[in-house]
């Protein structure tokens, strides 16, 4: 009778464990019908401990309908089926134990590049993952570098480029928190090493009332594309606007982030941050620019001495099923804090963006697809008055810049400059494991300032246009190759065209990207 008994009970806790994974099979399901092309692989990930989860349970499932059509006798058990109801026993109980989603080890399927390299285990673990990004190319520019390519992690010369080679490491701490840091290494086109902590955060996972904080080094609440890593951007290159407002690093600093899960029957979210508005990773703030002339000024970083010298930011962001086959996400960013070009001068940064994403409900592995996207920035800037003549001596001695080089001193005044610009992407996914892309540029100035009307305009703030059609190609989950051309257009420059190849490959797990 125990026997029985045991093969009953099996039976029917498999039955509910077989349900409870078809819950997980369409839990997925609606994950991965929200995810981009860009999240290929955490969605495979997750499908490959599905199916492995699906063998073991099928695999337990006959042992027990094999052990049903076998009456146990009056007598006492064979030792062999004695054997059979203790590993069935162990089984079961391994499946039951709380937080189990790996498959036993008898199932277990061979490494795959995709699979989380793990440290620890239970409630505290970090996984380990690494994306590799390179290019290489060309152009008719003679200043790729901060002249056609604004981004850090752009292509930067002739040749072959690495854009990024970054460490990701993500887990549990405790019950109360969870982590994350990407340490990214890159080569300048100078062939110099350069290591720099891009993201570096703990988030509470437990807080009450769908509030949530972030404390760390992390990149600012801003748009879409500012809160992306470069491996999962769909071009080449960072949008002119990104670049031109932001920096080549983008809008990242230490500090705090407060989210609110509003609850709504749509998906909406609240965000206000407050940050250090000093160093390059704040370029429209208090960046002294390396020293050098920005916007006419000379610049001073300076240090935080009350809470009026933080970068202080906030957001909005609302998602929408617009049909069984459409989604539409919108939002709304703003940024203020005081710049280096005076004593009480600032800097207000706003925009909207807009996400658009249809795919039918036949979709197989996420293709086919199309997504639009569009931001759209506008930049007040405060320039504080300057003079090259720093220390009142009416000389261009050693210690002052002489921002125009023509030897005299020159004097602007105080006055607020006003900037925009705007990206739109258009993304097809025609057939599995291709991608097809178009994006648009465009930035330019509302009117001249007091020192470009004297001595011409400042390539920081000259209009200029682009135009960049792609094609991607993920031979795996784990890889993928890009070709872009770039039309580009700048005011008093000219025209120029640049051609690169990028090519990636992903190790181990990776922190999923936002929808």
């Amino acid at each position: 009778m125990l026997g029985c008994v045991v093969v009953s009970r099996g039976r029917t806790f498999m039955k509910a464990n077989l349900l409870k994974l078809v819950g997980v099979v369409s839990l997925a399901g609606f994950c991965v019908g929200n995810l981009s092309a860009q999240e290929t692989n955490e969605v495979e990930l997750l499908r490959k401990e599905i199916r492995e989860m699906r063998k073991h349970m099928q695999e337990v499932e006959q042992k027990l309908e094999r052990l049903e059509q076998k009456p146990p006798a009056a007598a006492a058990k064979s030792e062999e089926q004695k054997k059979l109801e203790e590993q069935l026993a162990i089984e079961l109980a391994k499946e039951a134990a709380p937080g189990n989603t790996r498959p036993s080890t008898e199932s277990k399927a061979p490494w795959s590049p995709t699979d989380p390299i793990r440290i620890g285990r239970g409630g505290t673990y970090a996984d380990l993952g690494l994306v590799a990004t390179f290019a290489a190319g060309g152009s008719t520019a003679n200043d790729i570098e901060g002249g056609t390519q604004l981004g850090g992690h752009d292509p930067n010369q002739r040749g072959f480029t690495v854009q990024g080679v970054e460490l990701n490491l993500q887990g549990a701490i405790d019950p109360y928190f969870r982590g994350n840091a990407n340490i990214a290494f890159l080569l300048d086109s100078g062939g110099e090493t350069r290591v720099e902590l891009e993201e570096g955060w703990l988030e509470t996972v437990s807080l009450p009332w769908n509030l949530q904080v972030r404390a760390g080094q992390m990149l600012t609440d801003f748009g879409r594309i500012n809160t992306q890593h470069p491996h999962s951007w769909a071009f080449v290159d960072v949008p002119l606007v990104n670049g031109r407002l932001f920096g080549e690093d983008g809008l990242r600093n230490p500090g705090a982030r407060l989210s609110w899960l509003v609850p709504t029957p749509f998906y909406s979210e609240l965000f206000f941050g407050i940050q250090d508005s000093q160093g390059g990773t704040a370029s429209s703030f208090r960046d002294d620019h390396g020293g050098g002339g920005f916007l006419g000024r000379i610049h001073d970083s300076g240090h935080v001495k009350n809470l009026g010298d933080m970068l202080f930011t906030t957001r909005y962001a609302a998602s929408f099923d617009v049909s069984d086959t459409q989604t539409l996400l919108a939002g709304a960013s703003a940024a203020f804090g005081p710049n280096g070009s005076g004593a009480d001068t600032d800097t207000q940064i706003y925009g909207v963006d807009v996400y658009w994403k249809w795919k039918p409900a036949n979709a197989n592995a996420g293709f086919p697809f199309v997504s639009w996207q569009t931001e759209a920035m506008l930049r007040h800037y405060q320039a504080g008055a300057f003079s090259e003549d720093l220390d009142g001596s009416l000389t261009l001695d050693a210690g002052e810049p002489d921002l125009n080089g023509d030897g005299l001193i020159d004097s602007v005044p105080r006055e607020t400059l006003t900037d925009w610009g705007l990206y739109s992407q258009l993304l097809w996914g025609f057939k599995k494991g291709w991608v097809a892309g178009l994006r648009g540029d465009y930035v330019t100035h509302t009117k001249l300032g007091e020192y470009e009307t004297v001595y011409g305009a400042d390539p920081e703030r000259s209009t200029r246009w682009r135009i960049s059609p792609n094609l991607t190609w993920y031979p795996s989950e784990f890889s993928k190759i890009r070709l872009q051309y770039n039309y580009d257009d700048r005011d008093g420059i000219g025209v120029d065209h640049s051609v690169w190849l990028q090519f990636e490959f992903l190790l181990g797990a990776h922190a999923a990207h936002k929808f």
